[in-house]
Protein backbone atom coordinates (compact mmCIF):
# COMPACT_ATOMS: atom_id res chain seq x y z
CA UNK A 1 0.00 0.00 0.00
CA UNK A 2 1.81 3.06 -1.24
CA UNK A 3 1.04 6.47 0.11
CA UNK A 4 1.88 8.22 -3.12
CA UNK A 5 0.48 11.49 -4.38
CA UNK A 6 -0.42 10.97 -8.01
CA UNK A 7 -0.56 13.79 -10.52
CA UNK A 8 -4.02 15.33 -10.74
CA UNK A 9 -5.08 15.34 -14.38
CA UNK A 10 -8.27 17.07 -15.53
CA UNK A 11 -10.16 15.05 -18.17
CA UNK A 12 -11.06 17.21 -21.20
CA UNK A 13 -10.47 20.11 -18.82
CA UNK A 14 -12.81 19.55 -15.90
CA UNK A 15 -15.74 18.01 -17.74
CA UNK A 16 -17.63 17.16 -14.58
CA UNK A 17 -18.15 20.91 -14.19
CA UNK A 18 -18.05 22.51 -17.65
CA UNK A 19 -18.67 21.39 -21.24
CA UNK A 20 -15.75 19.13 -22.16
CA UNK A 21 -12.78 20.40 -24.18
CA UNK A 22 -13.89 24.05 -23.97
CA UNK A 23 -11.82 26.99 -22.76
CA UNK A 24 -14.22 27.21 -19.80
CA UNK A 25 -13.47 23.59 -18.92
CA UNK A 26 -9.72 24.14 -19.20
CA UNK A 27 -9.96 27.25 -17.02
CA UNK A 28 -12.04 25.35 -14.45
CA UNK A 29 -9.40 22.62 -14.27
CA UNK A 30 -6.72 25.24 -13.62
CA UNK A 31 -8.91 26.87 -10.96
CA UNK A 32 -9.19 23.47 -9.29
CA UNK A 33 -5.39 23.22 -9.09
CA UNK A 34 -4.64 20.39 -11.50
CA UNK A 35 -1.10 19.34 -12.41
CA UNK A 36 -2.06 18.49 -15.97
CA UNK A 37 -4.98 18.95 -18.37
CA UNK A 38 -6.00 16.35 -20.95
CA UNK A 39 -7.64 17.43 -24.23
CA UNK A 40 -8.52 15.71 -27.53
CA UNK A 41 -7.70 16.98 -31.00
CA UNK A 42 -8.76 16.48 -34.61
CA UNK A 43 -7.46 17.99 -37.83
CA UNK A 44 -10.32 19.54 -39.80
CA UNK A 45 -10.82 19.93 -43.56
CA UNK A 46 -9.22 23.39 -43.71
CA UNK A 47 -6.11 22.16 -41.86
CA UNK A 48 -6.57 23.53 -38.35
CA UNK A 49 -6.20 21.46 -35.19
CA UNK A 50 -9.35 21.74 -33.09
CA UNK A 51 -10.10 20.56 -29.58
CA UNK A 52 -12.95 18.05 -29.68
CA UNK A 53 -13.52 14.45 -28.63
CA UNK A 54 -16.13 12.83 -30.89
CA UNK A 55 -15.77 11.95 -34.56
CA UNK A 56 -19.21 13.49 -35.09
CA UNK A 57 -20.53 16.78 -33.72
CA UNK A 58 -24.14 15.78 -32.89
CA UNK A 59 -23.74 14.87 -29.21
CA UNK A 60 -22.36 18.23 -28.11
CA UNK A 61 -23.34 20.80 -30.71
CA UNK A 62 -26.31 22.18 -32.63
CA UNK A 63 -24.85 20.85 -35.89
CA UNK A 64 -24.31 17.52 -37.64
CA UNK A 65 -21.69 15.55 -39.50
CA UNK A 66 -18.06 14.59 -38.99
CA UNK A 67 -15.85 17.14 -37.28
CA UNK A 68 -12.99 16.40 -39.70
CA UNK A 69 -15.15 17.44 -42.66
CA UNK A 70 -15.70 20.97 -41.34
CA UNK A 71 -13.78 24.04 -42.43
CA UNK A 72 -12.87 26.58 -39.78
CA UNK A 73 -15.56 29.09 -40.79
CA UNK A 74 -18.39 26.56 -40.47
CA UNK A 75 -16.87 25.09 -37.33
CA UNK A 76 -16.98 28.51 -35.65
CA UNK A 77 -20.74 28.59 -36.32
CA UNK A 78 -21.29 25.51 -34.16
CA UNK A 79 -22.58 26.13 -30.64
CA UNK A 80 -21.64 23.64 -27.94
CA UNK A 81 -23.76 22.85 -24.88
CA UNK A 82 -23.64 25.84 -22.57
CA UNK A 83 -23.14 28.31 -25.43
CA UNK A 84 -19.43 27.54 -25.93
CA UNK A 85 -17.41 27.33 -29.16
CA UNK A 86 -15.05 24.56 -30.24
CA UNK A 87 -11.58 25.94 -29.53
CA UNK A 88 -8.48 25.63 -31.65
CA UNK A 89 -5.44 24.10 -29.97
CA UNK A 90 -3.67 27.48 -30.04
CA UNK A 91 -6.40 28.97 -27.83
CA UNK A 92 -5.87 26.26 -25.23
CA UNK A 93 -2.08 26.69 -25.34
CA UNK A 94 -2.51 30.43 -24.93
CA UNK A 95 -4.89 30.03 -21.99
CA UNK A 96 -2.78 27.48 -20.10
CA UNK A 97 0.40 29.42 -20.92
CA UNK A 98 2.68 26.66 -19.58
CA UNK A 99 1.22 27.07 -16.06
CA UNK A 100 0.29 23.38 -15.94
CA UNK A 101 1.19 20.40 -18.11
CA UNK A 102 -0.91 19.53 -21.15
CA UNK A 103 -1.72 16.03 -22.37
CA UNK A 104 -2.83 16.22 -26.01
CA UNK A 105 -4.64 13.12 -27.16
CA UNK A 106 -4.42 12.67 -30.92
CA UNK A 107 -7.97 11.54 -31.72
CA UNK A 108 -8.04 12.11 -35.44
CA UNK A 109 -5.78 10.78 -38.18
CA UNK A 110 -2.94 12.89 -39.58
CA UNK A 111 -2.75 15.11 -36.52
CA UNK A 112 0.88 14.52 -35.52
CA UNK A 113 2.56 16.76 -38.10
CA UNK A 114 0.49 19.89 -37.49
CA UNK A 115 0.37 19.42 -33.72
CA UNK A 116 4.15 19.11 -33.62
CA UNK A 117 4.52 22.22 -35.79
CA UNK A 118 2.26 24.28 -33.48
CA UNK A 119 3.92 23.00 -30.31
CA UNK A 120 7.37 23.77 -31.70
CA UNK A 121 6.27 27.38 -32.23
CA UNK A 122 4.81 27.66 -28.71
CA UNK A 123 8.02 26.29 -27.21
CA UNK A 124 10.28 28.55 -29.27
CA UNK A 125 8.23 31.74 -29.16
CA UNK A 126 5.57 31.58 -26.47
CA UNK A 127 7.27 30.38 -23.30
CA UNK A 128 6.13 26.76 -23.33
CA UNK A 129 8.52 23.98 -22.29
CA UNK A 130 8.65 20.49 -23.77
CA UNK A 131 8.59 18.91 -20.32
CA UNK A 132 5.05 20.29 -19.86
CA UNK A 133 3.75 18.53 -22.99
CA UNK A 134 2.58 14.92 -23.27
CA UNK A 135 1.22 13.36 -26.47
CA UNK A 136 -1.07 10.34 -26.21
CA UNK A 137 -3.22 8.30 -28.57
CA UNK A 138 -5.03 5.01 -29.01
CA UNK A 139 -3.81 5.25 -32.60
CA UNK A 140 -0.30 3.93 -32.14
CA UNK A 141 0.63 4.64 -35.78
CA UNK A 142 -0.08 8.32 -35.14
CA UNK A 143 2.28 8.12 -32.15
CA UNK A 144 4.90 6.52 -34.42
CA UNK A 145 4.48 9.45 -36.80
CA UNK A 146 4.91 11.90 -33.91
CA UNK A 147 8.07 10.14 -32.79
CA UNK A 148 9.51 10.37 -36.33
CA UNK A 149 8.86 14.11 -36.34
CA UNK A 150 10.10 14.78 -32.82
CA UNK A 151 12.67 12.54 -31.16
CA UNK A 152 12.34 14.13 -27.73
CA UNK A 153 8.63 14.79 -27.20
CA UNK A 154 6.97 12.99 -24.28
CA UNK A 155 4.67 10.20 -25.47
CA UNK A 156 2.10 8.13 -23.58
CA UNK A 157 0.54 4.98 -25.03
CA UNK A 158 -3.23 4.87 -24.53
CA UNK A 159 -4.81 1.45 -24.15
CA UNK A 160 -8.21 -0.01 -23.26
CA UNK A 161 -6.88 -3.56 -23.12
CA UNK A 162 -4.45 -5.41 -20.87
CA UNK A 163 -1.90 -2.66 -20.13
CA UNK A 164 0.98 -5.15 -20.13
CA UNK A 165 0.33 -5.58 -23.86
CA UNK A 166 1.30 -1.92 -24.37
CA UNK A 167 4.81 -2.31 -22.94
CA UNK A 168 6.41 -3.35 -26.25
CA UNK A 169 5.06 -0.39 -28.21
CA UNK A 170 5.90 1.94 -25.32
CA UNK A 171 9.51 0.73 -25.57
CA UNK A 172 9.51 1.07 -29.35
CA UNK A 173 8.27 4.66 -29.05
CA UNK A 174 10.61 5.51 -26.19
CA UNK A 175 7.46 6.58 -24.34
CA UNK A 176 7.38 7.97 -20.82
CA UNK A 177 4.01 6.52 -19.82
CA UNK A 178 1.25 4.04 -20.47
CA UNK A 179 -2.27 5.41 -20.00
CA UNK A 180 -4.61 2.51 -19.21
CA UNK A 181 -8.30 2.22 -18.34
CA UNK A 182 -8.39 2.04 -14.53
CA UNK A 183 -10.62 -1.05 -14.72
CA UNK A 184 -7.70 -3.04 -16.20
CA UNK A 185 -5.27 -2.20 -13.38
CA UNK A 186 -4.15 -4.36 -10.48
CA UNK A 187 -1.48 -3.81 -7.89
CA UNK A 188 0.61 -6.39 -9.78
CA UNK A 189 0.45 -4.96 -13.28
CA UNK A 190 1.00 -1.42 -11.99
CA UNK A 191 4.21 -2.61 -10.32
CA UNK A 192 5.28 -4.52 -13.47
CA UNK A 193 4.81 -1.50 -15.74
CA UNK A 194 6.63 0.84 -13.35
CA UNK A 195 9.49 -1.64 -12.93
CA UNK A 196 10.08 -1.52 -16.70
CA UNK A 197 10.34 2.26 -16.35
CA UNK A 198 6.99 3.66 -17.46
CA UNK A 199 4.68 5.96 -15.57
CA UNK A 200 0.98 5.13 -15.36
CA UNK A 201 -1.62 7.83 -15.93
CA UNK A 202 -4.96 6.07 -15.61
CA UNK A 203 -8.39 7.16 -16.87
CA UNK A 204 -11.24 8.06 -16.17
CA UNK A 205 -11.48 7.75 -12.42
CA UNK A 206 -14.40 9.63 -10.86
CA UNK A 207 -15.68 7.70 -7.85
CA UNK A 208 -13.87 8.44 -4.55
CA UNK A 209 -13.47 4.73 -3.71
CA UNK A 210 -11.88 4.05 -7.13
CA UNK A 211 -9.61 7.08 -6.75
CA UNK A 212 -8.49 5.72 -3.37
CA UNK A 213 -7.87 2.30 -4.90
CA UNK A 214 -5.70 3.79 -7.66
CA UNK A 215 -3.72 5.76 -5.08
CA UNK A 216 -3.14 2.53 -3.15
CA UNK A 217 -1.92 0.85 -6.34
CA UNK A 218 0.62 3.67 -6.61
CA UNK A 219 -0.30 5.01 -10.06
CA UNK A 220 1.60 8.12 -11.17
CA UNK A 221 -1.39 10.13 -12.32
CA UNK A 222 -5.19 10.01 -12.20
CA UNK A 223 -7.29 11.44 -15.03
CA UNK A 224 -10.68 12.53 -13.72
CA UNK A 225 -13.76 14.52 -14.73
CA UNK A 226 -13.71 15.80 -11.13
CA UNK A 227 -10.03 16.53 -10.53
CA UNK A 228 -10.71 18.12 -7.13
CA UNK A 229 -11.61 14.62 -5.86
CA UNK A 230 -8.07 13.39 -6.54
CA UNK A 231 -6.34 15.93 -4.31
Amino acid sequence: MMDSKPMVIGHRGAMGHETENTLASVQKAMDLGVDMIEIDVFKIESGEIVVFHDERVERLTNGGGKVEEYNIVDLHQLILDGGHKIPMIQEVLKLINNQVALNIELKGANTADRVNFILDYYVRERGWTWDNILISSFNWDELREMRKLNSGINIAVLTEDDPLQAIDVAKELNAVAINPDYKTLTEENVAQIQEVGFKIYTWTVNEPNQIEKMKNFGVDGIISDYPERVH
